[in-house]
């Protein structure tokens, strides 16, 4: 029998919010919260977006290369493209927060490979870890996103204190970028960078001197190339000097400063003059030359542009030109040398004329007067080489000295092969017109008179021998002896100057030698003028021939 329905109970409706909280919303609520809470820290912690320029993509990945500064990663390559010309890459980073402060206007960027470069040897990590974006952060205050990077790392960073300098030589030698720069055989700083100069006349090369080695370098510091071995013979005999065994290999640079208490420290980025070697760098300046011309007519094989100059075995100056001047009738030619003195080094080192002005034309119109004259003599008998002297010549003509000349023209004399020529010449010539044989034929004739005057002596002798008292024979006999004597002594001369006598055989022979040797001389002369390098190998092929 089923129930009433008025005994069954009634369902009743609960009673609530509309939106009331669910449990099962909790979960999704809290990732939501979790999800914004990290796009917020992802959004406030994202660095700033930048753009690197570099010639090539070598070794860069999106995604995987990285950007180090000081070896902690501040960013990371996202993406690589072409320039708008296509002749660069274009590389788009992504940097951290706090590499913002980092990027300003003069920071630097470079790709870190395996190098070898002025003797270091760097970026051998990447060779595991692979290569990654170098940072050098820059002094400016002014910030930067776009930046073109190194095809180069910097050789030194811009966080490391000291100075740099300018340095101006004729030529690069064996420097290179990271070449040492030293003091007193102390390693102070490198070269930089180097680069031609406009004109093409010269290098130009940046260095860094290291604080606190910088504040020795001042306004009169001399700088000179300390590359290889600087080997001098001189009277305290054999000296070789160098810096390092780097600079044997690799070249470097050396500066010294010279004792005084005037100096002032050099500005930096100052700039000084690279010298070749420390002998040069050391002279005193010169802060004033004069132009002159020699005019030579004899051989000028040997001498070379550069050569020196010296007055009395010190070196004023050097030669700068060599012509050759034929005349229009081809009669007469000649050699002009044009030269370059110091007259700074020839002021007057007494105390009472050190700081008269100095009145180089007179000087020189005085100097030739006196028989100042210049001639060309050997430096090097092995080599050949020739330099210029200036010198005090006995016995040269008159001539004058005109300082309106454009240059001014300075009196020659012959050089040392020249008058040994000459001289040689005069000998031979003299021999060769010596009347040996006229001498010979005069002196037999002379013998043979003396002989008959000799035996009618001896016949008035025999004479009056029968006539004169015993003492007087005594004194007759002593006469006789000494005619006697005399007539051993003229037939003894006669026989000695007889046509086939060895004296005069042995007098020709000698005189004969004499011409040959002088010959040879001569020949000699004209062997080492040509090739002095035959002292030491010889004679070559063709000259035997």
């Amino acid at each position: 029998m089923l129930p009433d329905a008025a005994e069954l109970p009634q369902a009743e409706p609960a009673r609530g919010g509309r939106f009331a909280p669910q449990l099962v919303w909790i979960i999704p609520l809290v990732a939501a919260l979790i999800g914004g809470w990290l796009a917020i820290h992802a959004w406030l912690e994202q660095g700033p977006t930048i753009t690197i320029s570099f010639a090539s993509a070598e070794g860069l990945e999106p995604g995987k290369t990285r950007i180090k500064y000081k070896d902690v990663d501040i960013g990371q390559v996202k993406a690589l493209a072409l320039s708008d010309d296509r002749k660069r890459v274009i590389a788009t980073a992504e940097m951290t927060k706090q590499a913002e402060e980092l990027l300003v206007d003069d920071t630097r960027f470079w790709v870190v490979r395996p190098r070898i470069s002025g003797g270091n040897v760097s970026g051998l990590s990447t060779l595991l870890g692979g290569t990654y974006v170098g940072v050098d952060v820059g002094k400016s205050g002014e910030s930067r996103r776009q930046f073109v990077g190194l095809d180069v790392p910097p050789a030194i960073s811009l966080d490391v204190p000291g100075r740099r300098f300018l340095l101006h030589g004729s030529d690069l030698g064996s420097l290179d970028v990271g070449s040492p720069v030293y003091m007193h055989r102390v390693q102070v700083g490198q070269v930089v960078a180097f680069e031609l100069d406009k004109n093409g006349r010269g290098v130009s090369l940046t260095i860094f001197v290291r604080a606190p080695y910088d504040r020795h370098v001042a306004q009169n510091t001399r700088f000179w190339q300390a590359s290889g071995i600087d080997i001098n013979v001189d009277a305290s005999g054999l000296k070789v000097d160098t810096q390092s065994l780097v600079t044997i290999l690799l070249g470097g640079i050396a500066f010294e400063t010279p004792d005084t208490t005037t100096a002032k420290p050099a500005d930096e980025n100052a700039s000084f003059h690279l010298f070749a070697d420390r002998s040069l760098a050391m002279n005193n300046p010169d802060t004033y030359a004069e132009s002159y011309v020699l005019v030579f007519r004899e051989s000028v094989r040997g001498l070379r542009t550069g050569a020196p100059v010296d007055f009395r075995g010190l070196e004023v100056g050097e030669v700068t030109a060599i012509h050759l001047d034929v005349d229009r009738d081809g009669k007469d030619v000649t050699v002009p040398v044009e030269i370059r003195l110091y007259p700074e080094r020839m002021r007057s080192l007494s105390r009472n004329h050190r700081n008269q002005p100095l009145d180089s034309a007179r000087l020189m119109a005085n100097f030739v007067e006196r028989g100042l004259r210049a001639q060309l003599r050997t430096a090097n008998l092995v080599s050949g080489q020739l330099y210029v002297a200036l010198d005090f010549v006995p016995g040269a003509a008159r001539a004058k000295f005109d300082p309106s000349g454009q240059p001014p023209e300075l009196p020659t004399a012959p050089g040392s092969f020249e008058e040994l020529q000459k001289t040689l010449g005069s000998i031979a010539a003299k021999l060769d017109k010596l009347p040996v044989d006229k001498i010979a034929a005069d002196l037999r004739t002379a013998l043979q008179s003396l002989d008959h005057t000799l035996k009618d002596v001896d016949a008035m002798v025999r004479r009056i021998d029968g006539e004169v008292t015993p003492d007087a024979r005594e004194a007759i006999a002593d006469v006789r002896r000494t005619v006697e004597e005399a007539r051993a002594t003229m037939q003894q001369l006669g026989a000695a100057v007889a046509a086939d006598s060895p004296l005069q055989l042995n007098a020709g022979a000698a005189l004969r030698e004499v011409t040959r040797a002088a010959q040879a001389l001569r020949t000699l002369a004209d062997t080492l003028e040509r090739h002095p390098e035959s002292l030491i190998r010889g004679k070559q092929k063709e000259e035997r021939q």
